[in-house]
């Protein structure tokens, strides 16, 4: 008999397809959920979580790839492959992650998967193998994937970075009764990625319906306790002086992880063993150390309410926006102490946090930008706070859609993923379908973020509110087509047409190529999408050209895909210029 978990798990995945205008296939959906659930601890995105799926056709027993340079996902167009990225930006000894994902939706766990995987990644994590060799036994997906982690080591070299792999075998059986024979093989296999090279680290673990369950099912929370020893109130807000200890405990959730979704509003990644968080470690571990809240800026934290119950406060929707470089050294360098030395003097040290209370988002975006003005964070890291995101996300609610101008904000409270839309997303279909450049939309979604000329052209007051709402479900209904039956793309081929699909659909609809969101008016004003019959028939041409156009140019599918030159070939030869 079925257990619950698995009935319950099948639930959620039931319930995920129902609500997909195309529901996906069986084996995708699992791989998709398994990834989720592989990487929950990490925050991902469902884009982020999507973009790593890469199950199929010799795809060597890997089913998902994701990089991780410190807590940051890396991507194709991540600053660290462009060529005047500075390696001496990078500390020495900052953790390189790779995470490979295995799903299968039967009810065991086998050796035959997992020497499967030693095998792939013992020939992809040679450095001396030659892409086109790999090209003979691995499908174009799983090479560009693991080139992220290739690529990053071999830059990195000099930075002598941690090295991490790590390999997560899901299924739909009960991790109570892996053969002993697996169990080995899986110490094998940690042994194989610790081999690598010199000082890594491998790590196997595997997840079945408990595991699964317990994971889709835990629901990140936003109310929490904070204790402290002095406070000053002002109205409703207050200023408290918490004790270290106490301060550990509400940054982790019980299970020895901390809450990641409580610094989604904040504007910085976590920087590593950099000076400054060196400088925090000192002043925390060292017995002659000043009191640490002299020689720290705090942490600032914004809620919607404050309760103060003897010594403690009771925060609903907790966002620590300030002091996420303090949080993560706390956490990191005293969570292991805990257990080994819990009466360290570093646990009585205190840490100075400011608590504002309000519920008004310009308020909350003015006090982000007030304390991120540090000349180290980037101008796109506070793009979230713009006036012109605020007025987007404000609209699509007005439309029971979600504009995730804070990353998870959404998911977390339980609004479905097929009406989230990011703001790279966004980003990208504006550039595609808006501004005729599927090109750029495809090689560099994030410069299109970081360069303020581009920000600007992507996200103009000019452009009609209504247009980014059509632009918005119009590469919904672009995704979700390009992942049915109907369609019949590969991953690679899909991920390379995405945005050249549409903005082929858009020019279709219009009659003409398009060079400004606003010219896409009268589509969002009459509520005009793409149909199924005629994206079937322009898919078909845009695969043709894409043949032709790589022939034509002597260049590969990525090439291909990040030329402009491939989108006027395509509007050319279809008779729209």
């Amino acid at each position: 008999m079925a257990s619950n978990d698995l009935v319950l798990i099948d639930q959620i995945l039931a319930e995920r397809q129902a609500q997909r205008a195309t529901p996906l296939a069986h084996d995708v959906a699992f791989e998709t959920f398994a990834c989720e659930q592989a990487l929950y601890d990490r925050g991902l995105s469902d884009e982020e979580v999507e973009s790593g799926v890469i199950g199929g056709n010799n795809d060597g027993a890997i089913d998902g790839v994701y990089v991780f340079l410190g807590d940051r996902l890396l991507e194709e167009d991540s600053d660290v492959f462009d060529d005047s990225f500075s390696t001496a930006s990078v500390e020495v000894g900052t953790k390189l992650t790779l995470w490979l994902v295995q799903a299968k939706t039967t009810t065991s766990f086998t050796e035959n998967a997992i020497d499967l995987v030693a095998s792939s990644s013992a020939r992809l994590l040679d450095l001396s193998a030659d892409e086109k060799s790999l090209g003979k036994l691995y499908s174009e997906a799983v090479i560009a994937r693991v080139r992220l982690f290739r690529d990053t080591l071999r830059k990195l070299a000099t930075r002598h970075p941690k090295v991490e792999v790590r390999f997560s075998y899901v299924t739909r059986g009960e991790t109570s009764g892996i053969n002993t024979k697996v169990l080995v093989k899986a110490k094998d296999l940690e042994s194989q990625f610790g081999s690598l090279l010199s000082g890594a680290s491998g790590e196997v673990e595997f997840l079945g319906p408990v595991e699964l369950w317990k994971r889709a099912s835990t629901r990140p929370s936003y109310t929490l306790e904070l204790p402290y020893q002095e406070s000053i109130t002002h109205d409703t807000s207050h200023i408290a002086l918490v004790p270290i200890r106490d301060y550990l405990g509400f940054l982790g959730d019980g299970s020895g992880s901390l809450r990641r979704h409580i610094f989604d509003w904040n504007v910085r990644d976590y920087q590593g063993d950099v000076e400054v968080n060196k400088e925090i470690v000192a002043s925390l571990l060292s017995p002659d150390s000043p009191e640490f809240w002299w020689l720290n800026n705090g942490v600032t934290i914004i809620c919607s309410k404050a309760s103060a119950v003897g010594k403690k406060l009771i925060l609903d929707d907790v966002q620590i926006v300030n002091g996420l470089q303090t949080s993560f050294s706390i956490f990191n360098t005293l969570s292991p102490l805990l257990a080994s030395q819990p009466e360290h003097s570093a646990f009585s040290r205190l840490v100075q946090v400011r608590i504002l209370v309000t519920e008004d988002p310009v308020a909350r975006d003015s006090v982000i930008r007030a304390t991120n003005r540090q000349t180290s964070v980037p101008v796109a890291s506070l793009r979230a706070t713009d006036d012109i995101q605020r007025k987007i996300e404000s609209y699509f609610l007005d439309h029971d859609w979600f504009y995730d101008r804070r990353k998870n904000f959404y998911r977390n409270i339980g609004k479905s993923s097929e009406r989230i839309v990011s703001i790279p997303l966004l980003a990208q279909a504006t550039m595609a379908m808006g501004l005729g450049q599927p090109d750029y939309a495809r090689a560099r979604p994030s410069s299109l973020l970081k360069a303020d000329h581009e920000y600007q052209r992507v996200f103009s007051e000019e452009t009609p509110l209504p247009v980014y709402l059509w632009l918005a479900q119009t590469q919904h209904k672009i995704d979700a087509f390009l992942h049915s039956e109907a369609a019949a793309i590969a991953g690679p081929e899909r991920t390379n047409l995405r945005f050249h699909f549409a903005m082929l659909t858009s020019v279709d609809l219009m009659g003409k190529r398009l060079y400004n969101p606003k010219q896409l008016r009268p589509l969002a004003e009459r509520g005009e999408f793409p149909q199924e019959d005629r994206m079937v028939a322009l898919l078909a041409a845009l695969r043709d050209l894409f043949t032709q156009f790589q022939k034509k140019e002597g260049a590969g599918p990525d090439k291909a895909a990040k030329s402009a030159g491939f989108a006027t070939y395509v509007l050319s030869e279809l008779k729209y210029l």
